[in-house]
Parts: structure tokens; sequence; C-alpha cells
């Protein structure tokens, strides 16, 4: 595995070390260099020594640094003197860090994280109101573009007329950083479906769950009925979908539906008055403990983690514990 070393001035880069830990969840041979106002190019360089030492592969190294041409790159830039397969990347920002951590799952090399993750770094730089973007032409002609759902006649049947549902999640936090990158990256959607009647009727959080989607995949807000609708559209045939639910009674409405959901990634129920803390991330009433029994009813399998990295929990435990605890 490649071996991350995050450096900066002042704590920046233990900070943005923690911000990945609570999206992507803990990762090894990952390491924060921060060089203090009272140090000097010495004291961050032997820093960086030391986290290297530490790593399981000395062969593969990723310097992922705040400014080109300050102390942390200089001093990374001299380590890297005789080392021709480790890599330095500037710009360190939040986006850069997440891809990297997904990378390294499916790439071997330093060099070959650096030249992917240099689109999502610059990707990841926004503003909004969106028309405050630098315009930029573009070189593809109009016939030469996807076409919309709209411009395919109904009754066409794409790929095998049956939509793909990559990841199906309850989380009432709905579209957040775990699941825009995280969860993305580990499913790779080309749609991301939050399936609410309440959000689809909301149009300020409908506007920002669209506008958080992440690069290169589309979020829509549906209703359950629409999703329904959707699920038996043969022109979603060729759709990969990472569908989110509010809450599982919302789910279990969608399954009842006929949308066809044989595993619910169980991720996050947050307390409210009436509910019982189970886990850390789950809170349960009543309610929630008869729905999860009818999904279980209907061959749902659970998939109860908040990321990837996280090891799955046993819900029938968790059910157990909620019922005690609500008696």
């Amino acid at each position: 595995m490649v071996g991350i070393i995050l450096a900066s001035h002042g704590e920046f880069a233990e900070g943005i070390y923690n911000s990945g830990s609570m999206i992507f969840g803990d990762q090894a041979n990952v390491k924060p260099c921060i060089l203090k106002p009272s140090e000097g190019p010495e004291d961050i360089r032997k820093k960086m020594e030391e986290a290297i030492a530490s790593f399981s592969d000395q062969e593969q190294v990723l310097f992922l640094v705040d400014l080109w041409g300050g102390t942390p790159f200089n001093q990374a830039s001299a380590l890297k003197e005789g080392h021709d397969k480790w890599a330095i990347v500037t710009g360190l920002n939040l986006p850069m860090l997440i891809e990297t951590y997904a990378s390294r799952m499916s790439m071997e090399t330093a060099h070959e994280i650096a030249a992917h993750i240099v689109t999502t770094a610059r990707e990841g730089v926004r503003p909004l109101p969106e028309n405050l973007e630098p315009h930029e032409e573009s070189n593809t002609a109009p016939e030469d573009r996807a076409p919309s759902l709209q411009t395919i006649p109904e009754g066409t049947v794409l790929g095998d007329g049956h939509i793909k549902y990559v990841l199906a999640r309850v989380d009432t936090r709905l579209l957040h950083g775990q699941v825009a990158t995280t969860w993305t990256k580990s499913t790779s959607p080309d749609r991301i479906i939050v399936v609410s009647d309440s959000v689809a009727h909301d149009d300020l959080r409908k506007n920002m769950i669209i506008q958080a989607a992440p690069p290169g995949v589309k979020a829509h807000v549906v209703p359950i009925d629409k999703m329904i609708a959707v699920d038996k559209d043969p022109r979603f045939g060729a759709t990969k979908a990472l569908l989110l639910f509010e809450t599982p009674q919302d789910a279990l409405r969608a399954i009842k539906g006929g949308v066809e959901i044989k595993k619910l990634n169980i991720g996050s129920m947050a307390h409210s008055q009436g509910k019982v803390a189970v886990t850390k991330a789950l809170a349960f009433d009543k309610d929630d403990v008869q729905t999860i029994k009818d999904l279980k009813n209907l061959g749902v399998e659970f998939d109860v983690r908040k990321v990837p990295a996280d090891s799955p929990e046993d819900m029938d435990s968790i059910i157990k514990k909620a019922e005690a605890e609500l008696v």
C-alpha cells in the first residue's frame, strides 16, 4: 500500500487528516507532518523521515503538501532525491485526500495515484453561485452530447431494461461528505437518487442536494411513487444508481411498491424525541424496530456501517438492544 505524508505549515495537515478519517474511516500508512512557527526545515524533515520509517512499504511514498515552494515542499523534494518511485502533489485539499484514499484501493504506485488525483483536486474548487465559475468553451458538438431521458421515447429499452442499484442506504443526512466521497468511490454510480416525499417538495433541500453531488455523478431528488415508476422504466436499464432514504419507513414503502432492493445499508438514523440511541450512529423508536422487522420479513439483508472501511454490525443484536431499552 502506498504510504501517504500530509505536510503543511501549522496545524492544517493534522486537521485535514482528522477530516479524512471522519469521512473515509481510519487509514493505515498515513502520517500528518506539520511545521510549527517555532520550528525550522530540519524539524519537519525529521518528522517526515520518521513517518516514512513507520510505513509498511517505503518504496512507494506520496507526499500531499500545502504549498509549492514552501518549507514542507522543499524538504519533501529533498527527501525524494534518489527515490524515483516517490511523488509529490501540492495544493492539498479534502477532495484530493479522499480521492487518494479511494485510489489506493485499486492503484499500487505513488506516480499512478499522483497523476490521477490532480483532476479531482481541481474539480473540488467550485463557487456558489455557480455563474461565478470562469466560462470554458465546450469542444463537444451538440449532437455528440448524451441525450437526456426526455429525448428517449417511452418504451425504449436500454441495457437489459432494469436499473442497477449499486447501493441503497438509509441516512438521516442523505447526501453528505461520507456518501459523496467514500461510498460513491467504492460503488461507482452514475446517479445518486434521494428518494423522499418531504425533500422532493422542499426546494431549498433539493437544491442543496443537487449541488452536493460529486464531480461526474448526477444527483436527483424524487418522491417515493416516482422511484417506484423509475424502477419499472426500461429507459433506465443502463443506469447504475445509489439510492438514499431518509428513513427506513421510506425504504420499506419503496420496496413494497416494487423497487428491487435486496440489501439495505443502514448508515445513520438521528436521535430525536422518543428514540433511544443503540449505537453511535443509530437511534430507534418502536416504529423503527417494527419497520426493520418488516424489511427483514421481505427478505432484505442489512449492512450496518457508516463507511466502507467499518466492520458491519449485527442488526439482530441492535434490534434486541433497542427493544430492551424501549420497554
